[in-house]
């Protein structure tokens, strides 16, 4: 029931989050399913990629941290002491969602990989992507990619 809850809220918060200003802790996706807006914790050094959301023991269903890298590579992420399963969301420079990794698995040490040409990772609770609908092809806004060749640029609704 609280899963259906927070679907809920975030689906009524659409047009919410077309008017919005952009927010270094808020992030906002759209796609097919409408959008959704996680705030987020932002991890854009080495110090706090490795900590990430180890020893978490939850994670609200808006909540998030969005780790942010200095130009495109191919981050891999594992889930050592990490207590909850994450979903990991692989976004390119322009904003747009090149992969969708489901429910990582809390503890696992195996690589998770979104491919090449990703600039940053957004890890949310483990289950919410495909409960909204988040897929490859969907773009982020964020002020981080607010170039000129943002997918959904913080100048635009």
């Amino acid at each position: 029931m609280k899963r259906i809850c927070a679907i809920a809220a975030l689906a009524l918060s659409l047009p919410l989050a077309a008017q919005a200003e952009c927010r270094e802790d808020r992030v906002d996706i759209r796609g097919d399913f409408g959008s959704a807006r996680f705030t987020v914790e932002i991890a854009d050094d080495v110090e706090e990629r490795a900590q990430g959301l180890m020893f978490r023991e939850s994670l609200g269903a808006s909540r998030g941290m969005l780790f942010l890298y200095e130009s495109a590579g191919s981050p891999a992420f594992w889930m050592k002491n990490t207590l909850i399963p994450l979903d990991m969301i692989f976004v390119d420079p322009d904003g747009m969602v090149q992969h969708v990794h489901s429910e990582a698995v809390p503890g696992d040490l195996t690589g998770i990989s979104g491919g090449t040409g990703v600039i940053a990772v957004l890890e949310i609770r483990g289950g919410m992507a495909e409960a909204i609908g988040i897929d490859a092809g969907d773009e982020m806004r964020h002020p981080f990619f607010d170039g000129e060749n943002a997918a959904w640029s913080c100048d635009t609704q």
